[in-house]
């Protein structure tokens, strides 16, 4: 009777002991076939070094949420005033309603937004050349203008997403309808080591709407950005205990909740979710007194707050974010992801009364953005630094109501500015009223691509095995505004 318990165990490990032979030889077997698909393909995970000589080390990526007008900001067409108020068919350029041509429409929402807008509406602003190189800027940039001869701008965008899954078509590269893909900020984190071990490499700033706040998607959690706020006291989420605790303190609940998470990882090694939440508590101990630093700018001079509107109440909010860009720049930070107008469909999204609409919205960030491109510069960073102004889609040449214009898929304007690239170039055009890309067409991956390979980075280097990526997701680089 007293060996019956020691016998009982003996029978136990007995079976677990079988069990895990069995389990052992069945899980050999699929490691086996894993890595001998994964030499068929000649598959191995990015080094975090770039495959190829990088132009820049970090991207600002600016986008304005809505969707900016490309009319009445980068890309002028006088023939919208000529012909305003006729009917497109009843034009020259009836051609643009030719089928064919709007049937990059992957789907039609029906609502009141998002579709066909036939009536031209003139122009709501002028434009006049700037710089050396002559470019045409809207009236509602003056300052960006000043800086035009920095600047690349593409004038032949075009996507396929009438509705507002555009701003995650245009991160991502994919139709919502396809489902949730990687952004490239995340693949960027991916690809690429860090700079900076007290820094996250990947930041987001300004609110981001619902279909356009998950980046790392099936690359694991610990390629999301980290979400910040522009306050010195309270910059990250859960960053600062609600009672005050010592620094001894709070390195033994540090060290405590380490021990425990690496008894979970030794039972669980392969979780992405638990290796995410290990790094992003190591991480955020050590961003409790690099980011606040970072975020408080009582060090910066008067004359580089002003240069970044920081002495307005209209440009203040958005100053303040394009001055921690920079400052994160000078830190090493990789990719740093700024929404101006998040939440609902975005701030530049004018179904109605356009004029006061852009010209709000501009005001609020072209003093900042100019500020940022000449503080760059000043600081020798613009020559590793690039500097990306994006948007969703551009508005219709034809007016929706009496004074607003539609979502536009089929042509619209984005401009880049820093190392590598040409400088006070304009790339591709679009027709007579703006309606279509038609010269050097260009899907958004291509902006993708151009950004990649800045950063000495091959998109086709940066698949994972069983997700498969289609060849519209790698896009192409733009050589064209390359240096």
């Amino acid at each position: 009777m007293n060996q019956e318990p020691n016998s009982f165990m003996d029978r136990r490990h007995l079976l677990g002991n079988a069990a895990m032979g069995i389990g052992g030889i069945a899980l050999g077997s699929l490691l086996q076939q894993e890595s001998l698909a994964a030499s068929a393909t000649k598959w191995s995970p990015p080094s975090g070094t770039p495959g190829h000589q990088p132009k820049v080390k970090s991207v600002i990526w600016l986008f304005m949420n809505g969707g900016v007008s490309h009319m009445e900001s980068f890309d002028p067409k006088p023939m919208l005033s000529k012909y305003a108020g006729r009917e497109i068919k009843d034009t020259p350029f009836a051609d643009a309603l030719d089928p064919d041509k709007l049937a990059i429409e992957r789907l039609v929402v029906p609502d009141a937004n998002g579709q066909m807008r036939n009536t031209l509406y003139p122009l709501q602003v002028g434009f006049k050349k700037h710089g050396k190189s002559g470019i045409e800027v809207s009236d509602w940039f003056p300052n960006i203008a000043r800086n035009v001869d920095k600047l690349a701008i593409v004038r032949s965008m075009w996507t396929t997403d009438s509705n507002h899954g555009a701003q995650a078509q245009f991160h991502s590269g994919r139709h919502r309808n396809d489902g949730d893909f990687p952004t490239l900020g995340a693949w960027v984190d991916y690809g690429l080591g860090s700079l900076n071990e007290n820094l996250p490499q990947y930041i987001s700033i300004g609110t981001r709407p619902y279909w356009n706040n998950r980046d790392g998607i099936y690359l694991g959690p610990k390629h999301n950005a980290v979400p910040l706020r522009i306050d010195p006291n309270n910059p990250l989420d859960f960053a600062k205990p609600q009672a005050g605790f010592s620094s001894d303190a709070k390195r033994v609940g540090f060290d405590l909740v380490h021990r425990l998470n690496t008894l979970r990882g030794s039972e669980y090694p392969h979780d992405p979710a638990l290796e995410a939440r290990i790094a992003s508590y190591e991480l955020a101990y050590r961003m409790q007194t690099a980011v606040p630093d970072v975020v408080d700018f009582s060090k910066e001079s008067e004359a580089t707050k002003k240069l970044y509107g920081l002495d307005r109440k209209e440009t203040k909010s958005f100053g303040e974010q394009l001055l921690a860009a920079r400052r994160f720049v000078e830190r090493g930070v990789r990719f740093i992801q700024i929404q101006h107008g998040g939440g609902g469909a975005g701030a530049w999204d004018a179904h109605s009364k356009l004029k006061p609409n852009h010209e709000k919205n501009a005001r609020a960030v072209d003093q900042p953005i100019a500020g940022l491109l000449e503080d760059l510069e000043r600081t020798g960073l613009l020559d590793e630094t690039l500097v990306v102004f994006a948007t969703e889609f551009g508005r219709t040449p034809g007016t929706q109501g009496a004074d607003g214009r539609d979502h536009h898929i089929f042509g619209f304007s984005v401009w880049m500015a820093g190392g590598g690239l040409k400088r006070g170039v304009v790339h591709g055009a679009t027709d007579e009223i703006g309606f279509h890309a038609v010269k050097n067409r260009h899907y958004v991956t291509d902006i993708h691509a151009t950004i990649l390979h800045q950063l000495g980075l091959d998109s086709y280097q940066l698949e994972v095995p069983g997700r498969k990526r289609l060849e519209i997701d790698h896009g192409k680089a733009i050589r064209e505004i390359i240096a």
